[in-house]
Parts: C-alpha cells; sequence; structure tokens
C-alpha cells in the first residue's frame, strides 16, 4: 500500500501545489500518493496562482490541473504524512487533531533539511516572481529529502 502525504499551506495556491507537483514527481506513484490542501477556505476548487503554474512549468512541472481544497480533520486518517508550509500552518492543523496519533503525522517541511530549526516556506503570494523562484528551490530539496525517506 502506497504512502500517502500531504502538503499543506494557507490558501492551497501557492506552497503547497508546487510542494505537491514536485513530490510526485520525486515518488514511484506505486509507492507513495501525493496530495494538498489549505487551511483557509478562500481558493476552494480554484487552480494554483498563475505564478506557481509558470515557475512549475519553468522546471518541467504542470501543475495547472490542481484545484484547492481545504484540510479537513478526516485527513489525519487519510495520509500517512503531512507536511505543512509554515509554523502558522502546523498550529491551525494541530487544532484538529482528534487523536493522540495524528499529531505525530505533522511536521514543518523544512524540518527535513533543517532538524529543529522551526524553519518557514515564506508565502510568496504577495511578492514577485523571485519570492516563487526560492520557494520553488526549498520545496525542491526538501522534497528530495523526503522522495528519499520514503
Amino acid at each position: 500500500m502506497p504512502t500517502k502525504v500531504l502538503m499543506v499551506c494557507l490558501g492551497n495556491i501557492c506552497r503547497s501545489p508546487l510542494a505537491h507537483g514536485i513530490l510526485q514527481t520525486k515518488v514511484d506513484p506505486t509507492k507513495a500518493q501525493v496530495d494538498s490542501a489549505g487551511t483557509g477556505s478562500w481558493h476552494i476548487g480554484q487552480p494554483p496562482d498563475k505564478r506557481s503554474i509558470a515557475i512549475a512549468k519553468a522546471n518541467g512541472l504542470d501543475i495547472s490541473q490542481q484545484r484547492g481544497r481545504q484540510f479537513v480533520a478526516e485527513d489525519f486518517e487519510r495520509f500517512d504524512k503531512i507536511y505543512v508550509m509554515d509554523l502558522s500552518n502546523l498550529e491551525n492543523v494541530l487544532k484538529l487533531v482528534q487523536k493522540p496519533e495524528h499529531k505525530g503525522k505533522v511536521r514543518l517541511i523544512l524540518e527535513v533539511l533543517f532538524p529543529g530549526e522551526n524553519v518557514d516556506v515564506p508565502d510568496p503570494y504577495y511578492g514577485g516572481t523571485e519570492g516563487f523562484k526560492q520557494v520553488y528551490h526549498m520545496l525542491d530539496q526538501a522534497c528530495q529529502k523526503i522522495a528519499a525517506q520514503l
């Protein structure tokens, strides 16, 4: 049975769709399935931000078919590993924990690169394309390590 991995950010249009797309290309689909969600409900059903789509495309990935959805408590049952982009996302996801074992499924995505340092993936939404390039690079490195661990 494949490991099910969920990437989570605030709106599910910038960071988590990128992490979803990047990790998906680094793993064998028979060994891992990847999805993404947001802690907020503003972008349910919408495609990723055009800048996320563009930086993904520039790196050979097509994330344009993804659609935003909101993280729900049932995701703790559906997914084996839940990677959040920042401390705010971590707090919001942990508020929905209903069983002690659920807490152990959740971690900051950059913990794989910077253990114990609580490093956030910055939200590029209000910035320019450089922010999206930086976020892509960070997530690519983290996803490489996650893929190796799966």
